[in-house]
């Protein structure tokens, strides 16, 4: 199938999963913090999220003090918005993935069918995915500047994806660079808004296409609208890729579970997306091969009233009408006025032969 003709892009795999135009999204759930410090619910996250029919779930790799430092200085605290009040230190360290639970998270993932990755914040991070076999890496919005991460992460060979939330277009093409210099092993840019949770009204999913043709990716959405609408639109400007945060309960709290998926609206968002996929088609204008049963009710010609042999058709004689078996409804005018070439009997379907006359606009009259 051929997919928006024109962009040039470089699909890729992840552990040999195929990711581009002429595949199904990849629907990827993200765990983030929503394990409320709990291994056991982290075990139930990656579960539920299997359950649901996504093919990969993400986890974030970090600590509190590899992320930033333990001060409530200018810059260290929040102000305003979901977390108003809180120390960097203090939110990452509620919601952080314990190194040590790494191992069997991705075990267990891998268990269940699923594609298992992370998102590294620093060089520890990039050291204990790769003693883990990790399949691709993420880099988050936060860290899309971070130049030396990125060429650490593309390093290893393996696929990068990249948000590029708060970027400006040369930051984008800054990254890209950086990626594709230290590793070939592709390159997706996740269009994001990193707003927490985001509005409809600044989610520009049209940016989909615009990164696409930009920047010869792979495109995809990390998406922080409520709910799924938004991800399915995306799927039609040609997001291959979609990341949604997903937790078991949005009323278990936790750092990211007022703007999180649940079991059901995950399960509805993978099914839509493949769907939204489906519908895309090949842009050509033939028509579905189920369609051709439904050709018999299109309309034709047809006596309505029986005619004489001989007699002049008329209005009162032919009409368009359902079912599609007689002549195409165009060549009316062409008909009325000639005779009857025999008897005609109500409920007929019009053809040539049963109309009289000399040649006119190639039809054939008898």
């Amino acid at each position: 199938m051929v997919f928006y003709e024109g962009f040039s892009m470089t699909p890729f795999a992840i552990a040999g999963r195929q990711i581009g135009p002429a595949h199904p999204p990849l629907v990827i759930a993200e765990l983030s913090g929503n394990h409320n410090r709990s291994l056991e619910r982290a075990l139930h996250l990656i579960d539920a999220a299997a359950a649901a029919g996504a093919e990969a779930v993400k986890l974030q790799t970090y600590t509190p003090d590899t992320i930033t430092i333990d001060h409530d200085g200018p810059g260290f605290s929040i102000k305003g918005g979901l977390w108003d009040g809180r120390t960097l230190h203090d939110l990452y360290g509620e919601a952080f993935t314990p190194y040590e639970w790494h191992a069997p998270l991705f075990a267990h993932a891998r268990e269940r069918g699923l594609l298992v990755f992370s998102s590294p914040f620093d060089e520890t991070a990039i050291t204990l995915l790769k003693s883990l076999d990790a399949p691709a890496y993420k880099i988050a919005s936060f860290e899309a500047i971070d130049l030396p991460l990125i060429a650490s992460a593309a390093a290893t060979g393996k696929p990068l994806i990249l948000s590029t939330g708060m970027t400006s277009p040369p930051e984008i093409g800054e990254a890209v660079a950086a990626a594709k210099a230290a590793g070939d092993g592709g390159i997706a840019l996740l269009h994001c808004v990193s707003a927490y949770p985001a509005r409809f009204s600044d989610a520009n999913l049209r940016a989909i296409p615009r990164l696409m043709a930009d920047y010869g990716c792979v495109v995809g959405l990390s998406d922080h609208t409520p709910g799924t609408a938004a991800a399915v639109a995306s799927i039609a400007l040609g997001a291959c890729i979609v990341e949604k945060h997903f937790t078991l309960a949005r009323s278990d709290g936790g750092p990211d579970g007022s703007f999180s998926l649940e079991p059901d609206e995950l399960k509805r968002l993978v099914e839509d997306c493949r769907h939204a996929w489906e519908a895309l088609g090949d842009g050509s204008l033939t028509r579905a091969a189920d369609e051709e049963a439904n050709r018999q009710f299109r309309r034709s010609l047809y006596v309505v009233r029986d005619v004489a042999s001989g007699a002049m058709l008329t209005k009162e004689d032919v009409r368009s009408i359902r079912p599609g078996f007689g002549l195409p409804p165009k060549h009316l005018p062409a008909i009325l006025g000639r005779p009857a070439a025999r008897a005609l009997k109500r409920g007929e379907p019009l053809a040539w032969e049963m109309v009289a006359g000399e040649m006119i606009g190639g039809a054939p009259f008898h």
